[in-house]
């Protein structure tokens, strides 16, 4: 299982990164309606830190980001698991299949809070490079726009027309 295809599932939905559990119901290879079943039958391992169900105004939120019809629609909402949720999948659903697939997830999970943190860093050394580096470059800037001034003052001094006495050459 590719890594790009499990992270293309993952959502960002109230603050958590989350999968629906239709995608994972497909990874896992199974129906929707019985891995909602699984986690139905043992709720109380699923806080809402773990998993909720979307509200309708999420959904409608995620339906047109990936441009869905809603021909045929979906008659409950859709659970989202976050990481923990997904770990947790794997005690319900124990099946070789669903503990190879958390394995693949796990790891993508981990890969982007990675990406995020290198991302995070990566804006925090630019930031201190702009502060350290403005003044020096709004120096240069100042010196150059006066050069260009000056320069451009000097040409125009040059052009114009001079005044005072006017000798003609002698013939």
């Amino acid at each position: 299982m590719h890594l790009h295809l499990i992270q293309s599932l993952i959502h960002e939905i109230r603050g958590y990164r989350v999968m629906l559990d239709s995608d994972l119901a497909a990874l896992y290879e199974t129906e929707t309606k019985r891995l909602k079943e699984a986690v139905r039958r043992n709720i109380n391992r699923f806080p809402p830190d773990f998993m909720f169900e979307l509200n309708e105004s999420e959904f409608e939120t995620l339906r047109t980001q990936f441009a869905t019809s809603n021909r045929g629609g979906t008659r409950y909402m859709p659970f989202a698991f976050t990481e923990q949720g997904v770990a947790m999948l794997a005690s319900v659903l124990n099946s070789p299949k669903a503990i190879e697939v958390n394995i693949q997830i796990v790891r993508a999970f981990v890969f982007l809070r990675q990406y995020a943190i290198a991302n995070e860093e990566l804006a925090r050394k630019l930031n201190e490079l702009e502060s350290m580096y403005n003044k020096q470059f709004k120096d240069i800037y100042e010196a150059l726009n006066y050069l260009l001034t000056t320069n451009h003052q000097q040409k125009l001094q040059n052009q114009r027309r001079k005044i005072g006495f006017v000798t003609e050459p002698e013939k």
